[in-house]
């Protein structure tokens, strides 16, 4: 059995077509399915069931699946523990954010981590708090920046806080209350666009209005802050962002609020990070004891550069 073989499983697996894993694969398809009957004769099962419209796998490959993937991943640390030993770090580094991160500037950690370690792939996805959490978990994410309620503490995962912050809302620039200063008791009447229900950046306001003692209408949940921002612009609600991310908006007004909601920014990682997670981590360093908010020496570096 190859290591070859495994890779060219996984592809018919992923994409449910012979045609189109040889192409991710870079080979002939007569080639890729050569290797993968020869496989089959070896195990003495068919790993797939085959059509004229589709591929799928059989109870023998569904089977064999978890294993393959587990080996081709323990190959692939085994590769770069022994360039991270010679002191190159390869692999790849699957990192995960929340839209509305500032705790550090992503997009100048990701240049400088790429700057010191050009061998390594680095992929990005943005997703909710809770989901990053569960990929995490899952091995499917190195390292992801989440946003939570200041009492709220991932779950399964290794982390350390960066950053607490407080929420500002956003209003039309027309409200008769942007530019101005209230609390949430003079927001009490107005309808809100917020996240669903459930949801940290929505736990963390329910919250502090539920012990600010006031009742609020949420006519319409969003799953993104862009959406909320563009509601919000047609004048159609009230919406809550982060202080140090709202000013993205210049065309928004901004209230600030005296019991503003807060939300606490966090590293998290896995149990067993890889090299270049590691070296990911070492990067953002820890927080920093100097800063009144507790940002990260790597958020420092990015809004000098």
């Amino acid at each position: 059995m190859e290591l070859q073989q495994l890779r060219y499983v996984l592809a018919v697996a992923e994409t449910s077509n012979f045609t189109r894993a040889a192409e991710r694969c870079r080979v002939v398809q007569s080639a890729l399915s050569h290797q993968i009957a020869a496989l089959e004769r070896e195990l003495g099962a068919r790993l797939f069931e085959r059509t004229s419209r589709r591929v799928r796998l059989t109870t023998a490959g569904e089977a064999f699946l978890p294993a393959a993937r587990a080996c081709l991943e323990a190959a692939e640390r085994a590769r770069t523990e022994v360039a991270a030993a010679s002191g190159e770090i390869r692999g790849r580094l699957a990192v995960g954010a929340i839209p509305t991160v500032t705790a550090v500037d992503l997009p100048v950690v990701l240049k400088e981590f790429r700057r010191l370690h050009p061998r390594v792939r680095i992929t990005l996805i943005s997703a909710g708090s809770e989901d990053l959490i569960e990929r995490v978990r899952r091995g499917e994410t190195d390292v992801a920046f989440l946003g939570l309620p200041p009492r709220a503490e991932p779950k399964a995962v290794q982390s350390r806080p960066l950053a607490r912050g407080e929420l500002v809302a956003i209003v039309a620039p027309d409200h008769p209350l942007a530019g101005r200063r209230t609390d949430l008791r003079g927001l009490a009447d107005e309808p809100f666009i917020d996240f669903r229900a459930g949801h940290a950046g929505r736990i963390q306001s329910d919250v502090a209005f539920a012990a600010a003692g006031v009742h609020r209408e949420v006519a319409f949940e969003v799953t993104s802050g862009d959406f909320m921002v563009d509601l919000v612009r047609h004048g159609l609600g009230v919406g809550l962002l982060p202080a140090a991310y709202a000013p993205r908006f210049p065309n928004l007004g901004l209230v600030r609020l005296g019991d503003a909601p807060a939300r606490v920014e966090h590293l998290i990682w896995g149990a067993h990070p890889s090299a270049a997670a590691t070296a990911f981590l070492d990067l953002i360093g820890p927080p920093a004891g100097a800063g009144e908010n507790g940002v990260s020496r790597a958020a420092a570096a990015g809004r000098e550069a």
